[in-house]
């Protein structure tokens, strides 16, 4: 920009001249601002100062290591040595002079917050991976582990990584990745710590992929993908303004920023809101969506359209008229106001699909290969390899499977001593041709896993997130699933792959989008919709996970995330107190859930109505906010039971029923003429309501029937029915 006026030209430039002849002076003292940010940087590199202008407080953790940047190399870490400022760019020099690296980092201070941005390396070749910070606070209170924020109940104070090389979290392995729910932000006896980290995905590597459990694995090189521009956010603001930061941020950084009706997703209507999922087709579709309409829920959502993943086909049975019949389902569930949902393994790849018969394709993921040592015929069973390493992985070998040219053989083992072979191979496997095969000729080991399915490397992965995207466009579904989305790490690429999945399919949407996911990850949080962990098929609503499914509402607290409590089992045997049971402690945790409701059990149900009912109307309570904090809190509490009464509209009656013992009566052998019946003492110190009472008859086989009870040695309830053993009234 040019300057009008002289004087304030040369003025501009005698201040620019004081600075930098101070900056070389008292370099310790350079500081660098946006918003209400304070950081200051001392000659070697290291932070001196995290401060909020507001609080006038230094944020910062006294004593403890802080760089601005640290460099990985060959498994060790290195910390700069010295930095300097070049005031004409805007940009800090890094030196590390015990490798012999430079590092150039581009600051640009903005409303909001402070960019730093990687614009060069010297040499990179030298550098694996960089680590912004680990930044120490004295913040302890609430530690954002997924979004790289702390808090406290004054500030928050956050990084935020500004692309999908850079990761959140300390360079945990060199495969870049992590099974921990987040670890941008770590608890530390200080207060905190936060951090990002960046591969140098530009040369060949070899990595332990997927957690470490398949050892030494080749990863090609991505030739754009080093660590220059590695890019972080820095950021401190009011505690009760984080979330609005946090959108500024997104919208100024032009990252990810999802919307409902043109409102910002975290912000919409549909926000922690709960849904339906069932099986469903063509021909019942009606049907299910009048069920999800009386539920209320805001979604129905299929649990298995595909015939195979990867090129995601139908399932004829259900979509006769494939992708036209699924989008004449959306097309009214859209009529009806509900989001139409299909589940899928992310970028599992059924053994059925085109990409594995009958030619399987090239770009399925190895997880290492070796060479034939010899000619082998179309029929031979016994296959020679130079070297046994990945054919003698035991843990998570399921499919046994290797790829030679355009066959895939399954073996039994491999010998442990040389000449190494694969013995009792089955050849042409999964509809594959069988074939001849030179000496020299590559034999892959494939990566499977044991639902049966085997992967994509990077970029047939890319190719598969654009297939979802493609079905989604072409049906209008607009509610997914990246179920199983950890398996993106079969790439061999971390997390980054992980992030890359979720963008791609994003991006290629051309509408409102609701996704979920199975796994947290810090870029993830801007584009996703829930995360709804929690699986019904290990017991009833009280039994399934339960602990792990409350205990992830800290979690979404301190991340920003909306409260959801998992899935949930509607069965035929599904009684109103067990529906109610459940509902009232999504109400306490304002959270919400999926209910999983499939055609069978609804129709069979005698009292589905009154299930859709009561869902109906606690989530109409719930989303309205007509539970006090007072009351959550009561709701909150397993041993208690409510029932919600609908007095009219938006106007509800809450019942509280004590939660007695189990009182159990056996079967007993006694003398003649002596009583074989149960006494017990209750205490009720409630006012009085009517009675209720739940039976159930234990064991695997007989009969109970006639039973009565009688009340303080007066009133007689006879029940003349007969239950079986393990039903219940």
């Amino acid at each position: 920009m040019k300057l009008k006026n002289p004087t304030i030209r040369s003025f501009l430039v005698f201040v620019g001249i004081h600075f930098l002849f101070g900056f070389i002076v008292l370099q310790a003292q350079l500081n660098f601002t946006a918003g209400e940010l304070s950081l200051g940087v001392t000659e070697e590199g290291r932070l001196s100062g995290l401060f909020n202008s507001k609080t006038k407080i230094n944020y910062l953790a006294p004593d403890i290591e802080a760089p601005i940047l640290s460099v990985v190399r060959e498994g060790n870490r290195y910390l700069p040595s010295t930095a300097t400022f070049n005031s004409v760019n805007k940009s800090l020099l890094l030196s590390y002079s015990e490798i012999g690296t430079t590092i150039e980092i581009l600051i640009v201070s903005k409303d909001t917050h402070l960019v730093l941005e990687l614009i060069e390396a010297t040499p990179e070749e030298k550098i694996d991976a960089v680590i912004w910070g680990p930044f120490p606070t004295t913040i302890g209170k609430t530690i954002g582990e997924i979004i790289g924020v702390v808090r406290d109940d004054q500030v928050a104070l956050g990084l935020q990584v500004l692309n999908i090389e850079t990761l959140g979290g300390d360079y945990p392995n060199n495969e870049g990745s992590t099974w921990a729910r987040g670890i941008a932000a770590l608890t530390e006896p200080y207060g905190s710590r936060f951090q990002a980290y960046s591969l140098n995905r530009s040369k060949d590597r070899k990595v332990d992929a997927w957690g470490g459990v398949f050892k030494n694995m080749p990863v090609e090189p991505i030739s754009d993908s080093g660590v220059v521009g590695s890019k972080i956010a820095l950021f401190t603001c009011a505690e009760n303004e984080t979330l609005d930061r946090l959108e500024q941020i997104e919208l100024a950084e032009g990252l990810p920023h999802p919307t409902i009706d043109g409102v910002w997703f975290k912000k919409s209507k549909v926000y922690g809101k709960s849904y339906m999922i069932s099986s469903f087709g063509e021909t019942d579709i009606d049907e299910m969506i009048g069920y999800a309409k009386r539920s209320g829920l805001i979604s129905l959502y299929h649990e298995g359209p595909f015939a195979s993943w990867g090129h995601f086909v139908l399932n004829p049975e259900q979509f006769p008229n494939g992708r036209e019949g699924l989008k004449q389902c959306a097309d009214k569930a859209h009529a009806a106001g509900l989001y139409l949902g299909v589940h899928t393994l992310t970028n599992f790849i059924n053994t059925n699909d085109p990409y594995i018969t009958p030619i399987p394709d090239d770009r399925l993921s190895l997880t290492g290969s070796s060479v034939l040592t010899g000619t082998i015929t179309a029929d031979q069973t016994t296959i020679p390899v130079a070297a046994p390493e990945y054919f003698n992985q035991v843990e998570s070998n399921t499919l046994h499977a290797v790829k030679i040219g355009s066959e895939i053989i399954r073996y039994r083992t491999v010998t442990d001593t040389a000449p190494y072979q694969l013995l009792d191979c089955t050849r042409g496997a999964y509809g594959t041709a069988k074939s001849e095969h030179k000496a020299g000729d590559k034999v892959g080991k494939l990566f499977d896993h044991p639902y049966q399915v085997f992967f994509p490397n990077l970029e047939m992965q890319r190719e598969i997130a654009k297939n979802i995207a493609d079905l989604m466009n072409e049906t209008g579904v607009d509610h997914l699933d990246l179920d199983g989305h950890e398996g993106a790490l079969a790439s061999g690429q971390g997390d980054y792959a992980l992030e890359l999945f979720a963008k791609d399919v994003y991006e290629q949407v051309h509408h409102d989008l609701l996704i979920g996911t199975s796994i947290s990850k810090t870029f993830y949080w801007h584009i996703g919709s829930y995360y709804n962990w929690g699986e019904p098929w290990y017991g009833g609503f009280k039994e399934s996970m339960q602990q792990y499914r409350v205990d992830n509402q800290g979690l979404f607290d301190r991340n920003f995330m909306p409260h959801m409590l998992g899935w949930y089992l509607l069965t035929e045997n599904t009684t109103l107190p067990e529906m109610e049971w459940m509902l009232a402690r999504a109400a306490g945790y304002n959270a919400g859930f999926a209910m999983v409701a499939r055609p069978k059990a609804l129709r069979n149900n005698p009292i589905t109505n009154h299930l859709l009912d009561a869902i109906r109307e606690w989530e109409m309570a719930r989303n309205g906010g007509a539970f006090s904090s007072q009351l959550q809190n009561q709701l909150k509490d397993p041993k208690q039971e409510f029932h919600l009464e609908k007095l009219g509209e938006a106007k509800w009656r809450l019942d509280q029923f004590a939660a007695s013992e189990v009182y159990i009566h056996e079967q007993s052998d006694l003398q003649p003429g002596q009583p074989t019946h149960s006494i017990w003492d209750v205490d009720f110190p409630w006012t009085a309501q009517p009675l209720q009472f739940r039976l159930e008859v234990e064991g695997t086989n007989g009969v109970v029937s006639n039973g009565r009870l009688q009340l303080d040695n007066y009133l007689d309830i006879n029940l003349p029915v007969e239950l079986q053993a393990g039903e219940s009234l």
